[in-house]
């Protein structure tokens, strides 16, 4: 018996969008996002928020500013049914190429000290620790990662992207046969 999962498309962040974003926020983080960040956010030139669609259902999202030259990721969440299918990866791909079109040469993110899972995907991408933000995260008290890729631009950033876009389309073909 085949099981039809349908795919994923990532698409621009809509306000229509935002309950169902805020319903994963809720499930992934202790202490998520006001619903009226996200509609703040929207309205910014300088944000891009993106969501992760499977057949009509958001099971994902991710965003970013990109000011001047510098791609700064803001958030990046996969509802926890769908987590483990590469949505999470799919989304760092789309903010890279946003932040490549827009001419970002750098970009950077924070990300919990006890992520190791969200510190491995980054470190796949090139991104490498470059500070500690003792205590940063409010709830728990926890420090931060800062990670940093530099040079998006270079062709040895853009072979590594590329290398691994033809790997999940890899993997999402061989998915559809299942």
């Amino acid at each position: 018996m085949a099981i039809l999962i349908p795919p994923i498309s990532i698409e621009p962040m809509r306000e229509r969008d935002l309950e169902a974003v805020a319903a994963i926020d809720r499930r992934v983080y202790t202490t998520p996002w006001y619903y009226s960040a996200y509609v703040t956010e929207l309205s910014n030139r300088s944000a891009v928020y993106l969501v992760a669609r499977e057949g009509e259902r958001i099971v994902g999202y991710a965003g970013q500013w990109i000011v001047m030259d510098e791609a700064h990721i803001t958030t990046l969440a996969v509802d926890p049914a769908r987590q483990g299918r590469k949505i999470g990866e799919r989304l760092l791909i789309a903010l890279i190429e946003e932040a490549l079109y827009r001419r970002a040469k750098h970009i950077k993110l924070e990300v919990r000290e006890n992520n190791r899972i969200a510190q491995n995907l980054y470190r796949k991408y090139g991104f490498q620790p470059m500070a500690m933000r003792k205590h940063y995260y409010v709830d728990t008290g926890e420090s931060a990662v800062v990670m940093w890729a530099s040079d998006i631009h270079h062709h040895q950033y853009r072979a590594l992207l590329d290398e691994h876009r033809r790997t999940i389309e890899q993997y999402y073909q061989q998915e559809e046969r299942f």
